[in-house]
C-alpha cells in the first residue's frame, strides 16, 4: 500500500513538473515574442520619431514658402486698383449706374485732389459717366472700419474735387476678397462692393441693390 502511494505521488510530480516545465517553456517564449515585439516597436518609433521631424522641416519650409506668396500677394496687391478695379470700370458703370458702353468720359487712377487750404486726398479710381463719378477705394484687406471711412470720405470728397462738384457721386469699395458680412453691411451703406473672381472683379451687392448717392 505505501509503495503504490508513493508511486502515485511520483506519478503526481512528475505530472507537476511536466506542467511546469510547459509553462517556463510557454513564458520563455511568449517573453521572446514580447521582446521583439518591444524592439519592432521601438523600431517603429524611431522610424515616427525621423517621419515626424521629416514633417517638422517640411511644415517649416511650407511656412517659409506661404509667406514669400503672401509677401508677393501683398505686394502684387499695391497695384490691385490698376491691375483689376481700373480695367472693369466701364463695365461697373454700365452694369451698376446704366453707363452706356462708350460714356466713360474719364477714368483716373491715384487721383490727388486738393482742398484750396492745401489738404490733400488721394482717390484710387476717379471715372465720370453722364452727371455720375465714380469713386473708388480699394483695400487689401476689407475691414469694417474701412467700410465707414470709405463712407465718411465720399460725404466730404467734393471738397477736393470741386470741379466734379456737379455730378452724383457713387462709392464703390474693393478687395481680393470681402467676407459676405462686410459685402451685406457695405451694401447697406449704399456702396458697390467688389471682389476679385477668376481674375476679374464682380459686383457682390444683390440684384436688387441701387447705390447711394452721396
Amino acid at each position: 500500500m505505501a509503495i503504490a502511494t508513493m508511486e502515485s505521488r511520483v506519478s503526481s510530480l512528475e505530472a507537476l513538473m511536466a506542467e511546469l516545465t510547459s509553462n517556463v517553456n510557454r513564458l520563455s517564449i511568449e517573453m521572446r515574442e514580447f521582446k521583439d515585439e518591444m524592439r519592432e516597436f521601438k523600431d517603429e518609433m524611431r522610424e515616427f520619431k525621423d517621419e515626424m521631424s521629416e514633417y517638422k522641416e517640411w511644415s517649416r519650409n511650407q511656412i517659409k514658402a506661404m509667406n514669400r506668396q503672401w509677401g508677393d500677394l501683398a505686394n502684387k496687391m499695391g497695384t490691385l486698383a490698376e491691375d483689376l478695379v481700373a480695367p472693369s470700370v466701364p463695365r461697373i458703370l454700365r452694369d451698376s449706374v446704366g453707363c452706356p458702353e462708350s460714356g466713360v468720359e474719364f477714368m483716373t487712377v491715384r487721383f490727388r485732389g486738393k482742398k484750396p487750404t492745401g489738404e490733400m486726398q488721394e482717390f484710387d479710381v476717379l471715372a465720370g459717366c453722364g452727371n455720375t463719378l465714380l469713386i473708388n477705394e480699394t483695400k487689401t484687406t476689407l475691414r469694417p472700419k474701412d467700410v465707414d471711412g470709405f463712407v465718411a470720405m465720399l460725404t466730404r470728397a467734393r471738397e477736393f474735387i470741386p470741379e466734379y462738384a456737379g455730378r452724383r457721386i457713387v462709392g464703390v469699395l474693393a478687395s481680393f476678397y470681402i467676407d459676405p458680412t462686410l459685402t451685406r453691411y457695405g451694401e447697406r451703406q449704399g456702396l458697390i462692393m467688389l471682389g476679385a473672381t477668376d481674375g476679374i472683379m464682380e459686383v457682390l451687392n444683390s440684384p436688387e441693390f441701387s447705390p447711394r448717392e452721396f
